[in-house]
């Protein structure tokens, strides 16, 4: 594994696969779609302007005015007919469409040009016998608002504004053709108008601003080797992004500790906080078990920014699971559990206690040609039972409560000293919400639940889920459930080889293939 270190000066590439000089470097794909989004809002909002324009058009002033032939449509409104349903195409297009953000964002250039015809057409059509007079139009309007709002580079900006800016004289010198205009002469037309090519140069500025910011963003999302793509998630702790390795395009997901978790990292807490997380990624980082998410890399970024590099996986959290599936059959309940014993017991050999298992950190899914791989997530709790009595780790020197209230065994509530034993109370409460779809006790209150954990005796779990789960199955999920510690199963080895004394129907690989091939997606 590769040492620690602060953010790379190699400049980020153009996409995952190729760089590129800095001064090219593209915008994050997450901020390119937001961008997207806002511009389908954009023609949104266009095509009801249109229509409502129209509709008040006829209503107010045409039937205020008395003209007889206020229900005809004109020229104009057909204009407005037309804008506004390529105005809706365009919101919807960019709501359905799997085309790429910056595919999209470039139509919005095309669309800029077409509202800008539009608008042009609508506004000189109509004869008038008044003196030009010079003013920044509708037109420059638009083309400040796709500046700011829909990213783009400065020489696309500057080419389409011109380009949309010269709709209005063009509008003006069709409608003249056409009989309006008339005391209009050739050097009204640019007189008229040159306030909005003077826009065009704001609009360049904003942009270059904007596509700056961007660069910014981008090249403060480089982990190390790493760039930084899309969230994919947020926790206690911090964000989880997908990324890849510059150099060799391998996927990734890096989580990120922001210097507010931790306070002053330039404070006694701070340097302890990142002096603790060191210490945790590092022994997370020996652990070897394929059933234990690899930690590729870990480090702080020059903004103190603390952050873990994991493998990216393919499918799906248990949590995610139950809660679309449902509950699972006892025989893929055995084969999952038996996965996750294999990853703690690599860690408590070597002295780790994971302390916040629970559904949603643990991950099924396809590895490779196998289905239904389990992968035990967010070591990043994980504490050593040799350390110094009550030292706390990184989730507790930050000021976060390790583990979840729902998973957590009696001895962690209580602040006791703990040992691999907690793992295996909380590998039997995940087992009894994969069994019967609920957790072990139900509560609105946080308080209760946990005063639950210390006093009551949870039910069997085929009396919550209402069907029958395999005796021998359900003693064995009670047993890790126990409140003390010299009750349950005392090893994680012990409950998978108890695990695998049950008689019940193994859950193969063919099985699991079926399930990811019908259901899965």
């Amino acid at each position: 594994m590769a040492a620690p270190h602060l953010i790379g000066q190699a400049p980020a590439g153009s996409s995952p696969t190729s760089p590129t000089a800095p001064g090219r470097r593209r915008l994050p794909d997450d901020l390119l779609r937001d961008a997207s989004r806002r511009l389908g809002v954009i023609a949104l909002l266009t095509g009801i302007l249109w229509m409502v324009g129209l509709v008040l058009d006829h209503l107010i002033i045409q039937r205020g005015q008395g003209d007889s032939t206020w229900l005809a449509l004109k020229t104009v409104d057909l204009i407005a007919l037309v804008s506004a349903l390529v105005s809706f195409s365009l919101f919807f297009y960019t709501r359905r469409s799997r085309r790429s953000p910056a595919f999209i964002l470039d139509l919005g250039l095309a669309f800029l040009v077409f509202l800008s015809a539009a608008l042009g057409l609508s506004w000189h059509w109509a004869p008038s016998a008044d003196t030009p007079v010079a003013a920044v139009s509708w037109i420059g309007v638009a083309v400040l608002l796709f500046a700011a709002v829909v990213p783009s580079t400065p020489r696309k900006t500057l080419v389409t504004g011109l380009i949309a800016v010269s709709m209005n004289p063009l509008g003006m010198v069709i409608a003249k053709a056409q009989g309006g205009w008339q005391y209009a002469t050739s050097g009204d037309v640019l007189r008229m108008h040159f306030w909005d090519y003077l826009v065009v140069g704001v609009a360049v500025v904003i942009s270059q601003v904007f596509t700056r910011l961007g660069q910014q963003v981008t090249k403060a999302r480089e982990m190390g080797s790493y760039q930084l793509g899309d969230l994919l998630g947020k926790g206690g702790m911090g964000e989880v992004y997908r990324a890849t390795h510059r150099m060799l395009a391998r996927p990734a997901a890096i989580k990120l500790i922001r210097p507010e978790m931790i306070g002053d990292p330039n404070g006694p807490a701070g340097e302890l906080a990142v002096k603790r997380f060191r210490r945790e990624a590092q022994a997370a980082a020996n652990l070897r078990s394929p059933h234990t998410v690899e930690l590729y890399d870990f480090g702080v970024t020059t903004d103190e920014t603390l952050y873990f590099v994991m493998e990216l996986l393919d499918g799906m959290t248990l949590d995610t699971l139950v809660s679309t599936h449902g509950p699972l059959p006892a025989n893929r309940v055995i084969h999952i559990l038996r996965q996750v014993c294999a990853s703690l017991q690599e860690a408590h050999a070597a002295g780790l206690v994971h302390r916040d298992i629970k559904p949603a950190n643990i991950h099924i899914g396809r590895l490779g040609l196998s289905h239904d791989f389990v992968k035990v997530l967010d070591f990043g709790l994980v504490k050593s039972v040799k350390s110094v009595p009550h030292e706390a780790s990184l989730a507790t020197g930050i000021g976060l409560t390790p583990g979840t209230p729902d998973y957590m065994a009696p001895e962690m509530i209580l602040g006791e000293n703990i040992d691999s034993r907690v793992d295996i109370y909380a590998v039997g409460c995940v087992a009894y919400y994969l069994l019967s779809g609920k957790v072990c006790f139900e509560s609105a209150n946080v308080v209760h639940v946990i005063a639950r954990h210390l006093n009551e005796a949870p039910l069997a779990p085929s009396q919550r889920a209402g069907f029958p789960i395999p005796p021998a199955l359900e003693q064995l999920v009670l047993a890790c459930l126990a409140k003390r510690p010299e009750q349950r199963p005392q090893s994680a080895a012990e409950l998978s080889g108890a695990l695998a004394a049950i008689d019940v129907e193994p859950w193969g690989e063919e099985q699991a293939a079926e399930w990811w091939k019908t259901r899965a997606n």
